[in-house]
């Protein structure tokens, strides 16, 4: 990967070169990070880790990215393989808690910084990235109730053991214990690749099962562009509505077709969030303190406003809604920012 760029290259706010920033970043070649990955499949996953490759990039480090394609153990087995090339600090993104704790704690134990995106390893030296993903839940259903009033049959598509869905769980669980309205006729789903085919295939029977359900909660892009396969396929595009988090190039265009069900999302920018992830780690190894938990703070976007704004993309979102091209989370005055 071709990710040794100068240090000042994309600074915003006056130049910035090697000898001025903190060891180890005076010689950032020297500074070796690794991004293990749980998943990887969907424009969500693309977008992020190309925040973590500008980021990189933009510091001047060597990145290794290393992918376990939804298999744990062999994610556990990257971040052994990230210990022996000698990295010096490790982003764990996604995963399972049981298959990524021990792998964790022995990546601290070998002086090796170590942050954590969408996975609760368990540790305290490991500060936690997310997007307030309870947040994300709690924002989309309450858009769901504002428009369908606090009485309605919803199908529920949720994975447990998914550190993200788990929380946006939290959310669901809270917003139907408020409305006693709300009926959750089914839930289901799976991560099984690909994961929008997959949950298209249960969608279909779920909405065969249950035709009263008349909203759905799917808390992650892949599982709602499912869910709208198979609610399209039924015709029942004008009868049903869903709700979900995260967004992409393609969710926008999926959001803004003709009588699309896709009604809002709530989201952060997943490029964003992989520039925080590695800026977070860039503390880290100059010695200073992210915080236990570093939250990028969500948005809601909805199928109205993507209209109404003639949002076709991300960046046209971006333009559309600053808060999407940056945000101010793990800044310091001597980390370069990508060009934008």
């Amino acid at each position: 990967m071709k990710l040794a760029v100068a240090a000042g290259i994309g600074l915003s706010g006056g130049a910035a070169f090697a000898a001025d920033m903190p060891a180890p970043f005076d010689k950032p070649e020297e500074v070796k990070i690794a991004l293990v990955r749980y998943l990887s499949t969907g424009d969500f996953f693309q977008s992020y880790l190309s925040g973590v490759e500008k980021q990189s990039a933009a510091l001047g480090v060597d990145l290794r990215v290393l992918d376990s394609r939804q298999d744990a153990a062999l994610q556990a087995d990257m971040v052994d393989q990230a210990i022996a090339l000698g990295v010096d600090g490790i982003i764990i993104q996604h995963g399972l808690t049981e298959s990524m704790k021990a792998a964790a704690q022995r990546a601290v134990d070998a002086g090796i910084k170590v942050v954590a995106f969408d996975v609760n390893v368990e540790n305290d030296a490991i500060p936690q990235i997310e997007q307030s993903d309870y947040l994300l839940g709690k924002l989309a259903l309450e858009q769901a109730i504002k428009d369908n009033g606090d009485s309605f049959t919803a199908g529920y598509v949720y994975v447990p053991g998914i550190a993200p869905l788990d929380r946006r769980d939290v959310a669901w669980k809270e917003v139907k214990e408020a409305n006693p309205g709300i009926t959750e006729a089914a839930m289901f789903g799976t991560l099984d690749n690909p994961i929008a085919n997959s949950v298209a295939n249960q969608a279909r029977s779920v909405l065969q099962a249950n035709p009263n359900i008349n909203v759905v909660f799917a808390p992650y892009d892949e599982f709602a562009k499912g869910v709208k396969i198979a609610v399209d396929e039924a015709g029942l595009n004008q009868d049903i509505a869903i709700y979900s988090a995260d967004v992409s190039t393609a969710d926008i265009s999926a959001m803004r077709e003709l009588d699309s069900a896709w009604a809002a999302t709530v989201a952060t920018n997943p490029a964003v969030v992989g520039e925080v992830s590695v800026r977070t780690l860039a503390l880290m190894l100059a010695g200073e303190d992210p915080g236990k938990q570093v939250v990028v703070p969500p948005t809601l976007i909805t199928q109205d406003f993507l209209n109404e704004q003639d949002v076709k993309n991300m960046e046209e979102l971006g333009q559309k809604m600053p808060q999407f091209q940056h945000a101010d989370v793990s800044v310091a005055e001597w980390i370069p920012l990508p060009a934008r």
